[in-house]
C-alpha cells in the first residue's frame, strides 16, 4: 500500500513518538467484524449456533471479530438477518449513543445502514427511526439492510439535511451523524479510499460536515443527544469540528462522556485551539486496538428555553385517509382498513397489528406510531412494508417475512443450515416437498428466510430475484 506523501507528513507531525507504530499498522492485516442482530436472536443464543471463530469486540456487547475464512456473508444465517457485517471500530457510535425504546431517532447519513440497524435493535420496534441518505444509489442498500434486519419502525428518506431541517424542527430525541469524511480509517480496508482522499481531502469534507451539523442543531429537541462520528484521523474533521460547533452554539451543548473499553482512548485535547478538553470524546487508533480507526463525540443539547431558537413544531398528519394513516388495534380493524390484508393476516400469521396502517398506491405499510408529514420528501420506505393488493388479492412482501419470527407464521417449513434445500431456496429454485396449500414461511434452523407457495408437492419459490444467492 502506497500512502499519499501529504498524508504521511501530516500524520507524522500530529502523532510524534507514536508515528512509527501508527504507520506500521498499515502493513498489518485488517480486522473483520459482525454484529448480532438482537431484534431476531440474543447474543447468547447466537453464540450457541454460530459456526464461526468469534472473539468479542470490547466496545460493543453484540459485536464480534471473525476470521476471514469464516465468510459469514455466504452463510444462510446472513440471509435470515441474524447479524450485520461491520468493521469493528464502526460499532462504537451505535453502542454509545444511548437509544431507548419509544424515542424519535434520526440516522442522518445512514447508508449502507450498519448504525441504523444497530440502533433499531435497541429500540425494540418502539418509537420512530428515520434513516436518511442523500445518495439515491446508496439508499437502495440502506432499504435492503433495514428490511433484512427485520426493522418494523423505520422510515427511509433520500433528502439533503436542509430539507429535513425545514420539516423536523426540534423533533428528534437522538441524532446519529456518521459524517462524510476523508476516510483515512478506510485506507487499510479499501485502497480506493486513498484515491478519494487525494481527490477530496479534508477541506471539502469539513464544509459538508459543518453544513450537516448546523442542520442537525435545528432538528434536535432540547435535552436531545447528537452522536458525531467519522472514520478519519484528521483533527479538522474531528476535535476541531466539534470545537467549532460548540463555539458557534456557546452554552447550548455539553460534551458527554463516552465509555472507554478495550484500548479506546479519549480525543486529543492537545489538538484543541480553544482550550477544550476532549477526554470525554473517543478515538480508536489502528495501532492501539483491533480496528481500522474511528472518532466519536457525544453532545447533549441543554434543556433550557433560553438556549435554543426553534419552538416545538409538530409535523403529525391527522389520520383521515389511507395515504396518511389509520390507527388500528387488532385484526377486526385491520380488516376494516383493507379486507384483503386482514384476511391474509388472519389466515397466515399470528400477528396482532397495533399502530398505524397506511396505503401508497397498491402498497400497504405499518408503523407503531403516528406518521409525520412526508409530503414533498423523497421516501424510499414508508415504514414496515407489508405487501401489495391487486387482482390476485394480497401479496405479502419479503420484508414482512424476514421481519417475523417463526412463531408469528402459521405455516412454516424449516431446514438445517447445512441442508441442500436451504441453498436451493436462496438460489430461487423450486423445492419438491409436500405441505399445506398456500403461503409458507421458509426458515433456516427456525429463522425465517422468506416466502414460498405450496402447490401440490411443489413449493414455489418467492425469494426475491435481487436477493438471491449466486452460487
Amino acid at each position: 500500500m502506497k500512502l499519499p506523501i501529504e498524508f504521511v507528513e501530516k500524520m507524522q507531525g500530529l502523532m510524534g513518538d507514536e508515528f512509527a507504530s501508527y504507520l506500521e499498522s498499515y502493513i498489518k492485516p485488517r480486522f473483520y467484524g459482525l454484529r448480532v442482530n438482537t431484534l431476531k436472536i440474543s447474543v447468547e443464543e447466537f453464540l450457541k449456533i454460530a459456526p464461526f471463530h468469534l472473539e468479542p469486540v470490547p466496545w460493543a456487547r453484540d459485536g464480534f471479530y471473525y476470521q476471514e475464512g469464516d465468510n459469514p456473508g455466504r452463510h444462510p444465517y446472513y440471509y435470515a438477518g441474524l447479524y450485520y457485517i461491520q468493521e469493528p471500530s464502526a460499532m462504537l457510535p451505535g453502542a454509545v449513543i444511548g437509544v431507548k425504546p419509544g424515542e424519535r431517532v434520526l440516522d442522518l447519513c445512514a447508508a449502507p445502514g450498519g448504525k441504523t440497524v444497530q440502533m433499531a435493535a435497541q429500540m425494540k420496534g418502539q418509537g420512530l427511526l428515520v434513516a436518511n441518505d442523500i445518495n439515491s444509489d446508496r439508499v437502495k442498500a440502506l432499504v435492503k439492510n433495514v428490511e433484512l434486519a427485520g426493522v418494523r419502525n423505520a422510515l427511509v428518506l433520500n433528502e439533503p439535511p436542509d430539507k429535513l431541517a425545514a420539516r423536523f424542527q426540534n423533533y428528534f430525541d437522538r441524532i446519529m451523524v456518521d459524517a462524510p469524511c476523508s476516510g483515512e480509517g478506510m485506507f487499510r480496508k479499501d485502497e480506493d479510499a486513498i484515491k478519494s482522499w487525494e481527490k477530496f481531502k479534508c477541506e471539502k469534507c469539513c464544509g459538508m460536515q459543518w453544513n450537516i451539523l448546523e442542520k442537525v442543531d435545528m432538528m434536535l429537541k432540547p435535552g436531545g443527544v447528537i452522536l458525531y462520528s467519522t472514520c478519519t484521523f484528521s483533527p479538522e474533521e474531528d476535535e476541531l469540528m466539534i470545537e467549532r460547533f460548540m463555539d458557534e452554539h456557546k452554552g447550548m451543548y455539553e460534551l458527554l462522556e463516552i465509555p472507554k473499553a478495550g484500548s479506546v482512548e479519549g480525543g486529543r485535547t492537545q489538538w484543541s485551539k480553544g482550550g477544550y478538553n476532549f477526554d470525554k470524546a473517543a478515538r480508536l487508533w489502528p495501532h492501539k486496538l483491533n480496528g481500522e480507526g474511528h472518532f466519536a463525540a457525544l453532545l447533549q443539547k441543554k434543556d433550557s428555553s433560553e438556549n435554543f431558537l426553534y419552538q416545538e413544531n409538530p409535523v403529525y398528519v391527522k389520520p383521515g385517509d389511507r395515504s396518511q394513516g389509520i390507527k388500528v388495534s387488532g385484526i377486526k380493524e385491520v380488516k376494516e382498513f383493507n379486507p384483503l390484508l386482514g384476511g391474509f393476516m388472519e389466515n397466515n400469521t399470528n400477528l396482532d397489528l397495533n399502530g398505524y396502517l397506511f396505503q401508497k398506491g397498491v402498497n400497504l405499510y405499518h408503523l407503531p406510531v403516528e406518521i409525520p408529514d412526508l409530503s414533498g420528501l423523497k421516501v424510499a420506505k414508508f415504514g414496515w412494508y407489508l405487501g401489495e393488493t391487486g387482482n390476485k388479492g394480497f401479496v405479502p412482501s419479503h420484508s414482512l417475512a424476514v421481519s417475523m419470527s417463526k412463531s408469528e407464521m402459521k405455516n412454516t417449513i424449516s431446514f438445517e443450515s447445512n441442508s441442500r434445500d436451504v441453498n436451493s431456496y436462496l438460489k430461487g429454485e423450486t423445492l419438491i416437498v409436500s405441505g399445506e396449500k398456500g403461503y409458507t414461511g421458509v426458515c433456516v434452523d427456525n429463522f425465517p428466510l422468506g416466502w414460498a407457495k405450496q402447490t401440490g408437492d411443489m413449493l414455489k419459490n418467492l425469494y426475491p430475484k435481487g436477493w438471491r444467492k449466486m452460487s
